[in-house]
């Protein structure tokens, strides 16, 4: 997530202006995506949402489901410097960081100099990230909580934004690694990408399987992105939806008093989880036109935020019990 950004206050008629202005952008952004994704406009919506609020997302799915469609789509309608990198099983740290090269100057004195890997974008696509080893996974951490990476001790910035998106498919298990707990809990949200509706399956196969294809054009610049997200980091937060996060976070963790949760839950969601919970259910509440977030924004948003950041015990696998249905349980419940 976003380091924290402190700015002066701003009073009610300024940030209804401002508001007022994302929200022509956003309409104009979500217009730019469609004219390429068909369909699938939770998908979108929880995408787009991730990336208002400054962090990364997870994109899951079966192949041919547009993942990395939507992700080059995203980089060109926001303006972003996009890099691609797509993960191999001998993926090594240094092709997504970069690397140190001994140079010699016409004197011949010798010395090193870094070449920055393709991490060094505003938004980097780390395709099929579970096929790479963890030692490679983990080469993601530092960039992906601090925004910055350690090379051979010195300290190189990333640009910003800088988001992560990320795609992995469930179903090959055959040379993967499952990401580890603390990479998943940098993730803002887990996307799950389903299959499209039957309208929207119509549409594709009408309109992509022609001699001209739909191209994604640019509506936004980068430095009008970072406005957007210092404005939903400046959105109220009313109390009763400071409460209900609180309630829905903690009642996900064992041995704090729900009996679902100690039944089906092995380790539930840290403080992150409620960090993320804060900022995407602005971002939320603004993508749909609204000053201010609602309970219904965290009820929508349990599952992408909580389900990467839980794990069920031994007895639930076996029950077939899954975490979206524990989720669901604990969300109807705030």
């Amino acid at each position: 997530m976003s380091v924290m950004v402190k700015e002066s206050p701003i009073s009610e008629k300024d940030m209804i202006a401002e508001a007022e202005k994302a929200l022509a952008d956003i309409s104009r952004i979500r217009d730019g995506v469609g004219r390429v994704i068909f369909g699938q406009e939770s998908v979108v919506e929880r995408t787009l949402v991730a990336v208002l609020a400054g962090g990364h997302a997870l994109l899951v799915g079966v192949p041919g489901l547009a993942k990395t469609k939507l992700v080059e789509t995203l980089g060109v309608v926001l303006g972003l410097d996009s890099r691609r990198v797509q993960f191999t099983p001998d993926l090594m740290p240094s092709d997504i960081l970069g690397s140190e090269v001994m140079e010699q100057d016409e004197s011949g004195k010798r010395s090193f100099r870094f070449i920055a890997g393709p991490i060094f974008a505003q938004l980097l696509m780390a395709d099929e990230i579970n096929r790479a080893s963890p030692r490679t996974q983990s080469a993601l951490l530092q960039a992906m909580q601090e925004y910055h990476v350690t090379i051979a001790g010195a300290r190189y910035d990333l640009p910003a934004p800088f988001h992560v998106l990320a795609t992995q498919n469930p179903l090959e298990q055959e040379g993967t690694y499952p990401l580890p707990e603390a990479q998943l809990d940098r993730f803002l949200m887990q996307v799950d990408i389903l299959y499209p509706e039957i309208d929207a399956e119509r549409r594709i196969l009408l309109e992509t399987t022609g001699i001209e294809d739909a191209r994604a054009l640019n509506v936004l610049q980068p430095a009008r992105l970072r406005e957007i997200q210092t404005l939903i980091r400046r959105m109220p937060v009313p109390e009763s939806v400071v409460e209900a996060i609180l309630t829905l976070v903690r009642s996900a963790r064992p041995g704090q008093g729900n009996a679902e949760t100690d039944k089906h839950i092995a380790w539930g969601p840290g403080p992150r989880a409620s960090q993320a919970l804060m900022l995407c259910t602005r971002a939320r509440a603004l993508y749909d036109g609204r000053l201010a977030p609602s309970i219904d924004d965290v009820r929508a948003l349990a599952e992408p935020v909580l389900q990467h950041r839980m794990a069920l015990t031994f007895a639930a696998r076996a029950e077939g019990t899954s975490v979206r249905d524990v989720v669901a349980k604990l969300a109807k419940g705030i």
